[in-house]
């Protein structure tokens, strides 16, 4: 098995690399006004919303506004993953905070070009919906949404109001994964037949049968606004600030966190659309789906018709040995109580043919194609290419694909924002929100323990008529989402 990064590179890769940012970073230089400022609202301020909002400073926004559901101010020695809502407020003390979205676009959406959304799964669409009305671009964290409704709905709402979008699953602007579409539609490994991607989540509990004995909710929190458009629960620390990826209610589990990241490539790269069926097959015992959480682990099979053909495409996640310990409200091995889980879902043997599952942070693609199989992770450029006579005389493509500036999803947003040019950012709603309805396919799939057959025009299951509760649920009452799709 040979890498592809050590033969044929400087070639393929390197080369392009080096030309992409001069040939396809294409910002015109008339909308650099020396004086223009464009101006950012940050919809989410701690965790990955702290990192959104440097990232968005970095790449050129002038922060104007910060809301977040937890006002710092009235506790200001906040610690744990709560902390970094902390630093924002110091570092930009004269932003507006609001802790009310609603009220931060009614009051500052005049004075702001762009938002972005970086809060719990199930305000997404809400969010982004209520910026795009107010005519803001908005850079949504992944997955674009908590279901598979609401994506179609975001990316009508934007191509109606001609935004700049994009979903933050980063990896989408970089130079790695940008060249890697252009070599599997170039054909490295001939026709795709299969693709098979895994990641080490959960590292949340998943597999919950109860929702934990409810606490008082600290003064520096507004639970109900929290809560938003799901049913209203009583507060627990083993909800917010991190475990909220493991209800149904609020996350979409390991699938949600992590596909819009791992499937990205392959599932661009092969111009996919949407599945015709998925099934899964996922935990049992201690370990299972439940009406309140997702399972230990799931394996989920989509199938696509590409003309006549058909491409199988399996999904892994999770932890063989895992279950719920409910008196730590932690996962750990059966097999090795009070312990972490051992024994990760990764594709078997005859896939990976003796490449670790766990090399780097635990996740991977394999594109399985009719003369050979790439091994591909989004942060590396040592993929690997069997057999290794394939790339002897491969013929190399140049750049297809637009590069962004830095091969930085933010710099991408602002050039984006700055031209108005929604084509200028790649994993805009246009792209991004098909991606969701896919990805969140599977949790129907694992939801309702049968295979899914699926019409995309409709949104519609064909033979699971049960499944119409869970593409659009119902809203909490005043959360309710006016969009035809």
């Amino acid at each position: 098995m040979e890498s592809v990064s050590r033969r044929k590179m400087i070639k393929g890769v390197a080369a392009a690399a080096a030309t992409a940012t001069w040939n396809f970073q294409v910002v015109p230089s008339r909308v650099f006004g020396a004086n223009e400022r464009i101006r950012l609202g940050a919809i989410g301020t701690g965790g990955k919303g702290a990192s959104d909002i440097s990232g968005s400073a970095e790449a050129g926004f002038e922060i104007g506004a910060l809301c977040d559901v937890v006002d710092v101010a009235q506790y200001p020695n906040v610690e744990g993953r709560l902390k970094s809502l902390g630093g924002v407020r110091r570092q930009y003390p004269n932003a507006p905070f609001y802790q009310d979205w609603r009220e931060m676009l009614e009051k500052e959406a005049g004075n702001l070009d762009a938002v972005t959304v970086s809060t719990p799964d199930h305000t997404h669409a809400h969010a982004t919906i209520a910026a795009l009305r107010k005519g803001l671009a908005c850079y949504t964290q992944k997955p674009l949404t908590h279901g598979i409704w609401e994506a179609r709905a975001c990316a009508k709402v934007a191509a109606e109001k001609g935004a700049v979008t994009q979903m933050g699953n980063q990896a989408h602007a970089g130079e790695v994964l940008r060249r890697s579409v252009e070599l599997i539609r170039a054909g490295i490994v001939g026709k795709v037949k299969e693709v098979h991607v895994w990641t080490n989540r959960p590292i949340w509990p998943q597999g919950i049968p109860t929702y934990p004995k409810g606490e008082e909710v600290p003064k520096h929190i507004n639970w109900d606004l929290w809560t938003g458009p799901a049913p209203l629960h009583e507060y627990s620390p083993q909800i917010l600030p991190f475990n909220w990826r493991g209800y149904w209610d609020y996350g979409t589990g390991a699938l949600g966190d992590m596909a819009c990241h791992v499937m990205d490539m392959s599932y661009w790269a092969l111009e996919l659309g949407a599945p015709v069926s998925v099934e899964a097959v996922s935990a049992d015992g201690m370990g299972r789906s439940t009406d309140v959480s997702p399972p230990t682990w799931a394996t989920i099979t989509y199938t696509f018709k590409k003309g006549d053909d058909e491409i199988k495409y399996v999904w892994y996640d999770g932890y063989k040995d895992a279950v719920f310990n409910a008196d730590k409200w932690a996962l750990e091995s059966k097999d090795a109580p009070g312990n972490k889980p051992q024994k990760p879902n990764y594709p078997g043997d005859d896939i990976l043919e003796g490449q670790p599952g766990d090399e780097g942070k635990g996740y991977g693609t394999v594109v399985i194609g009719s003369e050979g199989k790439m091994w591909f992770q989004r942060d590396k450029v040592n993929w690997f290419v069997k057999p290794s006579a394939r790339l002897d005389g491969f013929d190399f493509p140049e750049p297809t694909l637009l590069r962004a500036r830095g091969g930085n999803p933010h710099n991408e947003f602002f050039d984006a924002v700055k031209a108005k040019d929604p084509k200028m950012a790649l994993s805009g709603f246009h792209q991004s929100g098909p991606f969701t309805e896919m990805v969140l396919l599977g949790n129907l799939a694992v939801r309702l323990g049968k295979k899914v057959e699926w019409d995309a025009a409709n949104l519609k299951s064909p033979n699971c008529p049960e499944a119409d509760k869970l593409i659009k649920r119902d809203y909490r009452a005043g959360w309710e989402l006016d969009v035809q799709v």
